[in-house]
């Protein structure tokens, strides 16, 4: 009798051990739930980019995400129907985002004008980005 109860006295001392070594695991949350605020990115890609005189100066064409935050609109400004397209990387900080209830749409303004894009450093899709 004695020897079991060493032996059970001895197994709850290592168990403690054991679990007072464990290493903490955090959990990742898997799914998330989108907010009535949110912005899908297909109400994005294509959309004109005005100025606030309400003058067309480009169109978002892409998105940049890195380290899983948007860092990046990739806007063309000139050309026409497609042709001589020239793309800029903008900030999303300086992009206002916004729905109109009213007309169901979303726009996109910046204080900017198509000769401030047009002299921005080009962005070109190519080596890791091309399409």
């Amino acid at each position: 009798m004695r020897r079991i109860l060493t032996a059970v006295a001895a197994t709850a001392m290592i168990l403690g051990t054991a679990s007072a070594q464990t290493a903490e695991t955090t959990t990742t949350e898997t799914f998330v739930t989108a907010k009535p605020t949110d912005v899908l990115s297909y109400n994005l890609i294509n959309l004109n980019v005005t100025n606030n005189a309400n003058e067309a100066i480009g169109e978002i064409k892409d998105l940049i995400l890195s380290d899983d935050q948007l860092t990046g609109y990739i806007v063309s400004v000139g050309g026409f129907l497609g042709m001589g397209d020239r793309y800029v990387i903008v900030s999303p900080k300086a992009v206002k985002i916004t729905y109109v209830e009213n007309d169901k749409k979303w726009t996109a303004v910046m204080d900017a004008t198509k000769d401030q894009l047009k002299t921005a450093p080009e962005f070109k899709y190519e080596g890791r980005w091309e399409r």
